[in-house]
């Protein structure tokens, strides 16, 4: 049996200049050296203030007790008679002074121990953090596993093959620009604004959300959540918390906020097996992410937060309300003026109904094949290949509706499957291939008659 001629395109980014990315890394560090040196700097004159103020208190302790004992010597003096009697009172008040002092100096010795032993601690954990930090530059390479495209031999798709995350790049000049005004109006309005951390508007954010609400938000920028999407885990601790913003300082010192934003829209998952807008477009619109309109990508902007809450699928007056209060944000950070807003607002959903389409199944997985043995399953379910086959889809259907027919008219005789290869000798090219009547039918349905062994007499005839 001649195998097709397949062509398969690997897109790999290639790797900056050395010289930069050393550049962007000493930048970094010391950036983050700075920053510890400015927590130890104020832990520093928080101590040393500190410890004035003690020394302040303990000299004016010192003060009234030399006056409060010059005042009881001198009242002895002139009271004799009672000296006997308040002597011992009066000493007690001495000594209870004295204590006092000690107790002081005491509390200082104790307090510069804990602020050492903080320090020392912070700097040790500080460490161990950063010697365990994913590093950010694999962000550009490592923003998930890509689905493999099968075409036919015109570049009509037939199959996308992929593992757990179906997700297709797209370049962030190739979208509309509401797309992209969508996704920053809802989720962190100020991206083009901070530099990775939104400290101030972030926790503000999270509180309204929480408090108002009634919504456990975590007040995190686009970079956080790529960085936590994509090299973090999921769990909610304040060291993973921290991983995140230090990660998300650094991915800002390497890339662009287009880059990151590009990055970001490609890697979060917008429900199902959909990962990134250009798939979500595909799985709720059947159309490509360019060409999306503006309450398309409202709709979709709005996802990431909850896919399973706001799914159109499972809970379309959710997804509704969400879609427009991404609208709503947008007019009101000026990026669509009032007359879009309310156009779109009235807009219905129109999604799609869920379906995950196959053509040419046996060739299809004939093909895959093929590609497992030469590149591996992994490349294949999660390098993100375009294949371009000698398959013709047209006369692929026509064969399919062939066989049918065929098989219907000898039913009576009990035939009850057929095959068909349709080749062209000169090049060995497979131009359609129909390994059974339905591919689909239990059990035997998948099977490939075309490629299986035959006997001598039945490949003959």
């Amino acid at each position: 049996m001649l195998n097709p001629i397949i062509n398969g395109k690997i897109q790999r980014m290639k790797d900056g200049r050395f010289r930069r990315i050393i550049t962007q890394i000493l930048s970094f560090f010391l950036d983050l050296l700075l920053v510890i040196l400015e927590i130890l700097r104020i832990i520093g004159y928080a101590f040393i203030k500190g410890l004035v103020l003690l020394r302040k208190t303990a000299d004016n302790l010192k003060k009234k007790a030399q006056s409060l004992s010059k005042k009881l010597f001198s009242f002895l003096e002139t009271k004799k008679k009672t000296l006997f009697k308040k002597r011992p009172r009066k000493k007690r008040k001495i000594r209870k002074i004295k204590k006092t002092s000690q107790s002081i100096s005491k509390i200082k010795f104790f307090l510069l121990g804990a602020i050492f032993a903080f320090t020392f601690n912070f700097l040790i954990s500080s460490f161990k953090t950063l010697q365990n930090l994913p590093n950010p530059q694999n962000l550009k390479y490592k923003t998930g596993s890509f689905s493999t495209h099968i075409y036919d031999r015109y570049g009509r798709l037939l199959y996308e093959v992929y593992r757990k995350e179906n997700r297709t790049p797209v370049k962030l000049k190739d979208l509309p620009e509401y797309v992209k005004w969508a996704t920053i109006a809802i989720e962190d309005k100020d991206f083009y604004k901070h530099k990775g951390v939104a400290p101030i508007s972030g926790i503000l954010r999270a509180i309204k959300d929480t408090v108002l609400k009634r919504q456990l938000q975590g007040g995190s920028t686009i970079t956080q959540q790529l960085i936590k999407t994509a090299l973090l885990s999921p769990e909610r601790t304040i060291r993973r918390k921290i991983k995140e913003i230090i990660l998300a300082l650094w991915a800002e010192k390497l890339y662009s906020k287009d880059e990151i934003l590009e990055m970001y829209l490609n890697y979060i998952p917008y429900g199902g097996a959909a990962y990134g807008i250009q798939e979500a477009s595909r799985l709720y619109f059947e159309k490509d992410a360019k060409n999306l309109s503006l309450p398309e990508a409202a709709l979709l902007a709005g996802l990431p937060k909850a896919p399973s809450l706001y799914s159109p699928y499972r809970n379309p007056q959710a997804a509704l309300r969400r879609r427009n209060e991404v609208l709503k944000k947008m007019y009101e950070l000026g990026y669509i003026s009032k007359k879009e807003y309310e156009k779109a607002r009235k807009t219905p959903l129109n999604v799609k109904p869920p379906k995950t389409p196959i053509k040419a199944p046996h060739f299809v997985f004939y093909v895959k094949k093929i590609l497992e043995d030469k590149y591996g399953t992994e490349m294949v379910e999660e390098g993100g290949l375009r294949v371009y086959t000698t398959l013709d889809l047209d006369l692929q259907q026509k064969a399919e509706q062939i066989v049918k027919e065929e098989i219907e008219k000898i039913k009576k005789l009990n035939v009850t499957n057929a095959a068909l290869l349709v080749t062209r000798p000169s090049t060995g090219e497979i131009l359609s291939m129909v390994g059974s009547v339905d591919y689909f039918a239990s059990p035997s349905g998948a099977f490939n008659v075309t490629t299986a062994l035959r006997q001598p007499g039945s490949s003959i005839k």
